[in-house]
C-alpha cells in the first residue's frame, strides 16, 4: 500500500542504535506481532487522514483480510469491514474530490483536524508548541515544504507509528513513553475531531475512515488505561 509523505521527519542520524539497546546499533530486532500490527494500523490511519487514497491504495484496502475481533475490538473489526467493502466500489477521483471538499478550502475548511484548534480554540497555539517540544525530545522534526502542522491528527498517527516501530535514526520508545504521548497529545481531542468528520456534510467515504480511526484510537486508549493497573 502506498502512503502519503508524513509531515514529520523521522530523522536520519547514521549509526544510531535502532533497537534502543546499548551496543546494538547495527542490529534491528523485529517488532512483536502486536506492535507490528499497531504500527501498520497507525501508518494506514496517517495515510488516509493526510491525503486521499489513490487507486492502488483503494485496491489494496479492497483486497485486505478481515480483522479478527476479540472482546472490545469488534468495533474495529466492524469499521474495518465497512471500509474494505467501500474501498472495493469507490473511485479514486471521487474520494479525492471528497477530501478536498472536507479538508481543503480557500476559507475555513469543513473539518480542521488540528489538536491546537480543539484544545485551545486557536490554530498554532500553546498545544502545538508543547507538542513540538515532545517531538524534539524524540528527535522528530517537521519535513520542509509540508503544509500540515505537526498537530494534524494524521501527523500524530504517524508519530505514534514512529514511537512504536522507530525510524531512521530514531529509537523505538518504551510503552510508557507511547502512553504518555498518546494521553497528552491525542486522547483529549481525537473523539471530538473524528465525530465532526463523521457527521460533516459531504462525508461519505471519510465517514467510514473516521469510524475506523475512532475505533483504533479507542482501543489504544483502553489498552493504555489497562496498563495503569500494572503500575507500581
Amino acid at each position: 500500500m502506498q502512503s502519503a509523505a508524513p509531515p514529520i521527519d523521522q530523522g536520519a542520524a547514521p549509526g544510531a542504535a535502532r533497537a534502543g539497546i546499548p551496543g546494538a546499533a547495527a542490529v534491528a530486532l523485529p517488532l512483536a506481532a502486536e506492535d507490528q500490527a499497531r504500527s501498520d494500523l497507525y501508518a494506514l490511519a496517517a495515510s488516509l487522514l493526510l491525503a486521499p487514497p489513490d487507486a492502488a491504495l483503494l485496491a489494496g484496502l479492497a483486497a485486505a483480510d478481515p480483522i479478527k475481533s476479540n472482546g472490545s475490538e469488534h468495533a474495529l473489526a466492524d469499521a474495518w469491514e465497512n471500509l474494505v467493502l467501500a474501498s472495493s466500489v469507490m473511485d479514486a477521483s471521487a474520494v479525492s474530490e471528497e477530501f478536498d471538499l472536507l479538508f481543503i478550502s480557500s476559507g475555513t475548511p469543513v473539518v480542521n483536524p488540528y489538536g491546537s484548534l480543539y484544545l485551545s480554540g486557536f490554530m498554532n497555539d500553546t498545544p502545538l508548541a508543547e507538542l513540538r517540544a515532545d517531538l524534539a525530545r524524540f528527535g522528530v522534526g517537521r519535513v520542509r515544504g509540508v503544509f500540515e502542522s505537526e498537530d494534524h491528527l494524521g501527523a500524530l498517527c504517524e508519530t505514534m507509528r514512529v514511537l512504536i516501530a522507530g525510524g531512521a535514526g530514531i529509537r523505538r520508545q518504551p510503552l510508557g513513553e507511547q502512553k504518555a504521548f498518546f494521553e497528552a497529545r491525542i486522547a483529549p481531542w481525537y473523539a471530538r475531531c473524528l465525530s465532526d468528520l463523521r457527521n460533516a456534510e459531504g462525508a461519505n467515504f471519510y465517514r467510514l475512515i473516521a469510524a475506523f480511526v475512532t475505533a483504533l484510537l479507542a482501543i489504544e486508549a483502553e489498552a493504555f488505561a489497562v496498563e495503569d493497573g500494572f503500575d507500581v
